[in-house]
């Protein structure tokens, strides 16, 4: 069994508009990025055949040449990214001097394009309004109340396919043998084993329950009994315990700011959608959105779900 831990999650944000409230929550990082480039003087980097590459054009190919970008570091990137923005100028002047742009395929993308980008800054220049210093500390402090102080253990365990392997393996640490030791040749856990069975720190709930019960009722430096789980059988030694710390204001800072802009976009989505007026007019793709509507406002009654095959507890 490896540590199964069920990580914090910010609240889901329901999908009225799930594509918009995706393009949105995308844009922030790219927004940020902009700003970055912004603040710093745009100076002229290059020129192609009269037109100038600045500062600021480079963020912005950063950003579209997405992985391609991030794989790259320092001159390596900076010297792909203005490649990339001359090839940019160069092709699109060809394509100028051969009418494409003049295109209704063209016009077409370039209306599209313009109304995402425009809708992509109101949503990020909401989400920053949204983002004020107070709010970003009510919603910590809110999140740190509602935490409370939850206990953990740091455990190491031997993980073996039998009993009889379980008790042969307590014995030999009852005669002095280390456990650390002992985990690294004998548990078939192959993840926790090479660390010699730590498990490191884990709240009651995220492990199974068989495991936690007993984990939690040991004191530091405690040995357990042989412990039944569907993985086989365990023998637990606790370490330490403590408190869980909570994260500092700026360690969770960044998590807030895209919590409360994605919270502000999905306000400010609904409340221009609720101000405007959309008719469909083709009578298939009316049924099919009705009818998917109607099927979001019927309420799912999933039955409970036991832990999955790893052991960590269905989220």
């Amino acid at each position: 069994m490896t540590k199964h831990i069920e990580r914090s999650r910010r609240p889901s944000i329901s999908s009225v508009f799930p594509a918009l409230l995706a393009v949105s929550l995308l844009a922030l990082p790219q927004a940020a990025t902009q700003a970055r480039a912004q603040a710093q003087p745009d100076k002229v980097i290059a020129k192609v055949s009269g037109v100038e590459i600045r500062e600021s054009d480079l963020a912005m190919a950063e950003e579209d040449m997405g992985q391609q970008a991030q794989q790259l570091q320092g001159d390596a990137k900076r010297d792909a990214l203005v490649g990339y923005l001359a090839d940019v100028i160069i092709v699109s002047k060809a394509a100028e001097a051969k009418k494409v742009t003049e295109q209704k395929d063209f016009k077409n993308r370039i209306t599209f394009i313009r109304n995402k980008l425009a809708m992509e800054m109101l949503l990020v220049e909401e989400g920053k309004a949204a983002s004020t210093d107070a709010a970003m500390k009510k919603v910590y402090e809110e999140a740190v109340q509602k935490a409370g102080a939850e206990p953990e253990v740091r455990a190491r365990h031997i993980l073996v396919p039998t009993e009889e392997e379980a008790k042969a393996v307590l014995a030999e640490i009852k005669k002095g043998t280390d456990f650390a030791e002992l985990a690294k040749q004998k548990s078939k856990d192959p993840g926790a084993a090479a660390e010699g069975g730590d498990l490191g720190y884990f709240g009651k709930t995220q492990m199974v329950p068989e495991f936690a019960e007993v984990a939690f009722k040991l004191n530091k430096g405690e040995v357990s009994d042989p412990v039944k789980t569907q993985f086989g059988w365990h023998i637990i030694k606790v370490e330490e315990r403590r408190t869980r710390p909570l994260p500092t204001f700026d360690q969770v800072k960044d998590t807030i700011i895209s919590q409360l802009s994605a919270e502000k976009a999905k306000q400010t989505l609904k409340e221009l959608h609720d101000a405007a007026k959309v008719e469909i007019v083709d009578p298939e793709i009316k049924k099919s959105m009705d009818a998917a509507a109607a099927k979001d406002l019927v309420p799912s009654n999933q039955p409970d779900q036991g832990p999955s095959e790893s052991g960590k507890p269905p989220g």
